[in-house]
């Protein structure tokens, strides 16, 4: 912490990133003054560590230079992120829903109906603790369901994310709710059983901001936007690298079906392409490449196996169905000239795929197959040579893997893991992939008839797990009774969040309990809820490898004192854990300052600073490594040597036909062996080529959004002044931008300002219209993660929360992954008017412009 006697004017230095589990990025000063924070600004990393000893490193490629900032390259969520602090939203003490009696009627069914009353911490931790007491005795701990997994906050001590687990295991035990691999899960299901790449199956990127300067003559930026998604994980490096391509010279590509604000700012052309059948544009493309004989074939004969079933597919021999250009033209969009010219142009020049990890083309129906085709696509030219590789423009560094950091590395990533309070990774007996929680709850499921599916779908698992088939519940165990969240976004972020509801309301779960620092999403459907912290009213520690120019480890000051009653997870899980007997316990003797030295100790940070200089000067920035330039770009290794450096697959190569798949599922025909085409089946038919697209006509994209990090940042007035943020209807009220091609719109009388309903089998949502030629014709395309605004629970949302309305279906029939775009919707004009007569109570809520649906709706006053 820094003080100014002039001012009164205190820094504070705080990682706003909001990926979680306490690995954290967008490093700020925060400075204060009577308590109150008056700004948020980038760290000037050469504040307390001078230039020479930081050692900046350089790219230069083609003549020019590329230098690593001296301040962190922060988003926009970072300055605005005060106004989340301050929110009109948080939830000022603990309250109860009213109606929920533990000694008498419960009234599941009214969970988003009935409101909450106050009650004191203390009456809060009894409750829940007795219903820890109750459920164990009767059903045993096995009954409770632990929800703490992504989409929040990133804090170390205080552990959102699975802080209650540490409680719940000095109980007994719990069921852990297994977060599937959502960022990734094409990769997951697909890529891992053909390239390996454990272990979450994406490429590997070390040094590629060097290598696509100096060789690359085409980059393919493949369903991605390099300005918005990276915002809430690493910052802007990725929008300034962005640039630097285009004073290079080398040509930037979208593929996509918007004109997205990455696309918008940095493309050289953009090829539409309809959500969901990349497939088909990948299979166009290589059919074109065995046709003119324009592939590495070299190469595939000695860093591949399996290659001639594929190919045998491709040119139409297997089922008569010749891939070629004219074939895929009217199912993915894109001209057969156009799909001719990229394939030659990816053939003469060094071309590199990028993501940031995937989005929509990775988060859809049978998502294995693009992926697959991908690495198919990438491997016929040559994968791992100049300039042909995949990459990935955020979360660098992850999982502390050298291969996993395109820029020039720092000398080291500080991990502050022993210090983490929320959930540790492993793998627990009992656990049901996020996926599941629905169908588990509401199927008749027993010890006798259990649910059952193949993997723990954590991301990190070996891919071997794929194979394993799990069970819930496990022999002799009851059922879900109790859930204890404090990532309460399930219903606006994962797949088929009406049936969510429909769980929640079940009467087979007797408690709900759910903390969070504001009323929203799942906290509606909560029993008890304990109000949280933000990170700005905490004491807590945070590293920053993911910007790209300098690895970071903060002391994170208290900025200010807690907002109403407000503790941090980790408090608040003591507090039950004081009505347990268990404090001492769960929190091993120590308080914060001693978690923070824990974590301190074994970061790798105490060889370089003492925790002294370290909590004095408020952070550290790690040096370049030198002579960075050695380390291998990309699949480099494996493509000059397979032998010595094989991937990770059983074979050691590039498995074009995998024979574990073809072992372990044989009667599996949404994920054969080799990869394919496959528009519907037996899980899903939401494909234009289904008779299912009568009724629904459009194929839905819902991207990352631009202004918000998943469902989190949705009340903040400085970000709903945008244009592109919210559209104001005729009522006042600010709904999610709908955007609707300008030809479909006039179909349906629609225009820009309207308020449309987005329609499906599973429910439908609001929307306000965007009419514009930034996406294209049969597409229609809305943000996820917007705050929940029910109008029937259930069945309608006025915010436009489209993941409610997502098929609840997992990827497909042995991948428990999300399907979350590229589904068929339908879409109307809204009579506002019609509307608010028929739901009077929902169009009548308390609502306050800036910030949406007052908190106020919710408390019994």
């Amino acid at each position: 912490m820094a003080y100014d006697d002039k001012s009164k004017v205190k820094t504070y230095y705080k990682g706003l990133g909001l990926g979680a589990f306490g690995l954290n990025s967008n490093t700020v000063e925060v400075d204060v003054k009577d308590g109150k924070i008056l700004r948020v600004r980038p760290l000037k990393i050469d504040k307390h560590y001078d230039r020479e000893s930081l050692r900046p490193w350089t790219i230069k490629a083609r003549g020019k230079e590329y230098h690593a900032s001296l301040k962190t390259l922060i988003p926009p969520f970072s300055i605005v992120y005060k106004k989340r602090t301050y929110s009109p939203n948080r939830i000022p003490y603990p309250l109860k829903r009213e109606d929920w009696d533990p000694n008498g009627e419960r009234n599941p069914q009214n969970r988003g109906k009935s409101k909450f009353v106050r009650i004191s911490w203390e009456e809060a931790a009894n409750l829940i603790a007795s219903e820890i007491r109750r459920v164990n005795k009767v059903y045993g701990p096995l009954s409770i369901l632990a929800q703490g997994d992504g989409h929040g906050e990133t804090k170390l001590v205080h552990g959102p994310h699975g802080c209650q687990t540490h409680l719940l295991e000095l109980t007994g035990g719990f069921t852990w709710q297994v977060r599937n691999p959502d960022s990734w899960e094409g990769w997951y299901w697909g890529a891992k059983h053909m390239w390996g790449q454990d272990p979450l199956g994406q490429g590997s990127i070390g040094n590629l901001l060097w290598d696509m300067a100096n060789n690359c003559g085409m980059v393919l930026f493949w369903g991605c936007d390099m300005e918005t998604t990276p915002w809430g994980w690493g910052g802007q490096i990725a929008s300034r690298y962005c640039f630097w391509l285009t004073e290079l010279g080398v040509k930037q590509i979208y593929v996509c079906p918007d004109v997205n604000y990455g696309n918008a700012v940095h493309a050289d052309k953009w090829i539409p392409v309809l959500p969901n059948t990349d497939s088909a544009l990948h299979l166009a493309i290589m059919y074109t490449w065995l046709k003119e004989e324009i592939w590495d074939q070299d190469y595939i004969a000695t860093h591949a196996v399996g290659f001639d079933v594929f190919k045998k597919y491709v040119l139409g021999e297997e089922d008569g169905i010749p891939k070629t250009p004219d074939w895929a033209e009217p199912i993915c969009g894109v001209p057969a000239r156009i799909i001719k010219a990229l394939a030659r142009k990816w053939h003469r020049e060094a071309t590199t795929i990028a993501h940031c990890n995937g989005g929509s083309l990775v988060r859809s129906t049978y998502s294995h197959e693009p992926a697959r085709l991908e690495i198919a696509c990438l491997a016929m030219q040559g994968l791992g040579k100049p300039g042909r590789n995949q990459m990935k423009f955020l979360e660098w560094n992850l999982m502390g893997l050298p291969d996993q950091m395109p820029a020039p590395a720092s000398e080291f990533a500080p991990n502050p893991q022993d210090g983490y309070r929320g959930y540790i990774n492993k793998q627990e007996p009992s656990f049901i992939p996020k996926t599941l929680i629905p169908k588990a709850i509401l199927g008749d499921y027993t010890s006798d008839n259990p649910l059952t599916w193949h993997s723990y779908p954590v991301a990190g698992w070996p891919r071997e797990d794929q194979f394993i088939e799990y069970r819930y519940p496990l022999l002799d165990a009851n059922p879900i009774h109790m859930i204890w969240t404090d990532t309460p976004c399930w219903t606006t972020c994962w797949n088929g969040g009406n049936s969510m509801i429909e769980a929640l309301r079940s009467e087979k779960i007797e408690c709900v309990v759910a903390q969070h620092p504001w009323m929203e999403n799942d906290c509606l459907f909560a029993d008890i809820l304990l109000p949280i912290n933000t990170k700005f009213e905490e004491l807590d520690m945070c590293t920053d490898n993911d910007n790209g120019n300098f690895c970071i480890a903060c002391y994170e000051g208290q900025c200010i004192d807690s907002i109403g009653e407000s503790k941090s997870d980790w408090e608040a899980v003591g507090e039950v854990a004081k009505a347990l007997g268990l404090y001492e316990e769960f929190t091993h003797g120590l308080d914060i300052e001693g978690w923070i030295k824990k974590a301190f100790a074994t970061s790798g940070l105490a060889e370089k600073i003492t925790f002294e200089q370290f909590k004095e000067n408020g952070y550290y920035a790690v040096p370049t490594k030198e002579n960075w330039e050695d380390v291998p770009a990309g699949f480099e290794n494996f493509c000059k040597n397979p032998e010595e450096y094989p991937l990770n697959t059983p074979t050691g190569k590039l498995e074009f036909y995998s024979e574990a798949l073809a072992s372990c599922f044989p009667d599996d025909t949404e994920r054969m062996p080799y990869p394919r085409f496959v528009p519907f089946g037996e899980s899903h038919q939401e494909s234009l080529l289904h008779p299912r697209s009568e009724k629904y006509p459009y194929l839905i994209v819902s991207n990352h959004p631009r202004w918000r990090v998943h469902a989190q940042l949705d009340d903040v007035t400085w970000l709903r002044e945008i244009p592109t943020c919210k559209v104001t209807g005729a009522d006042g009220y600010q709904y999610e931008p709908v955007w609707i091609n300008t030809r479909d719109a006039a179909k349906h009388g629609i225009q820009s300002g309207d308020v449309v309903k987005i329609i499906t089998d599973r429910g439908w949502v609001l929307g306000g219209a965007y009419v514009t030629e930034r996406i294209m014709p049969g597409v229609v395309y809305q943000d996820h993660g917007t705050r929940l605004d029910p109008i029937v629970a259930g069945e309608s949302d006025r915010s436009g929360a489209n993941n409610l309305i997502c098929p609840t279906t997992i990827t497909s029939k042995n991948c428990p992954g999300e399907v979350t775009s590229g589904y068929l919707v339908n879409i109307e004009k809204a009579d506002l008017d019609a509307l608010a007569k028929e739901y009077p109570e929902a169009f009548n809520r308390e609502y306050v412009k800036g910030t949406g649906v007052s908190i106020m709706n919710w408390i019994k006053h």
